[in-house]
């Protein structure tokens, strides 16, 4: 079976530049990559794995909010027993060079409402998504710890938690590493924008001391950096084999 991962963590933390180059990372590996974008506030992410336009929302296939909120109480949300990526219709999901993207859904005007059904919809879709053996899920998550407390995270294999050079990004990790263990899931901790080794040896010490294990490192990459300021699709550098190496280590640890 595949492999479903988590990339949660603090907002700016660098979420979905991680699942952008760990989605390059894997089609290097010749995975069939699946992006399933859960953030419902982040609107770049499509253009960021080099998609000229984002896919129609999974919402749309069942009527939207309103579509969702009518059948809260029905055994199911959507009508598949199980979900493979042939299944999921065109126009639902961007493909290009063994890459996919789903969107879940976007807020897109004020007093729209709260996030809870695109919440809901991501925890079926998750849970009901069927992976072949060279298939990977990579999921970016919202901000903070919302998708826990609505189960998005029980169908997933392993979390990712991206921690940035700052108290609350790792007071929030610590916070995910305790949500996580309640939901047996094994949590380990990826640090972005580093720009210096002593930096690195600091951070990990202070998750260490909070019983979280650091398994990779971004470095701070001009190229990356201009790429998502610019909108533009990642370009390959330094933090593409820091990813790469990532990759290599959950494959890995996910086989024992």
């Amino acid at each position: 079976m595949g492999m479903k991962i988590s990339v949660c963590g603090k907002g700016g933390s660098g979420k979905s530049t991680l699942v952008g180059l760990l989605a390059a990372a894997a089609q290097a590996r010749d995975l069939t990559t699946l992006v399933v974008d859960s953030d419902e506030s982040n609107s770049g992410l499509f253009r960021m794995l080099g998609f000229n336009e984002p896919p129609i929302p999974l919402m749309a296939l069942v009527g939207g909010k309103e579509g969702i909120k009518e059948k809260m109480n029905q055994p199911s949300i959507l009508s598949e027993t199980n979900i493979t990526l042939e299944q999921i219709p065109d126009g639902y999901i961007n493909e290009k060079n063994g890459l996919k993207l789903v969107s879940i859904g976007k807020i897109h005007q004020a007093l729209e409402g709260c996030a809870c059904p695109m919440g809901v919809l991501s925890r079926e879709f998750l849970k009901k998504l069927r992976l072949a053996k060279d298939e990977i899920a990579m999921v970016d998550m919202e901000a903070g710890i919302e998708h826990f407390g609505r189960g998005v995270d029980n169908s997933i294999d392993v979390v990712l938690v991206v921690v940035e050079p700052s108290f609350e990004s790792i007071a929030l990790a610590e916070k995910i590493k305790d949500l996580a263990a309640g939901i047996n899931k094994q949590l380990w901790a990826v640090l972005n924008k580093i720009s210096s080794d002593n930096l690195i040896d600091e951070i990990k010490t202070k998750l260490k001391c909070r019983e979280m294990e650091t398994i990779g490192v971004i470095s701070y990459d001009a190229s990356v950096f201009h790429a998502g300021l610019k909108g533009d699709t990642l370009i390959q550098g330094r933090a593409t084999h820091q990813a790469g190496e990532i990759l290599e280590f959950l494959l890995t640890a996910i086989k024992r």
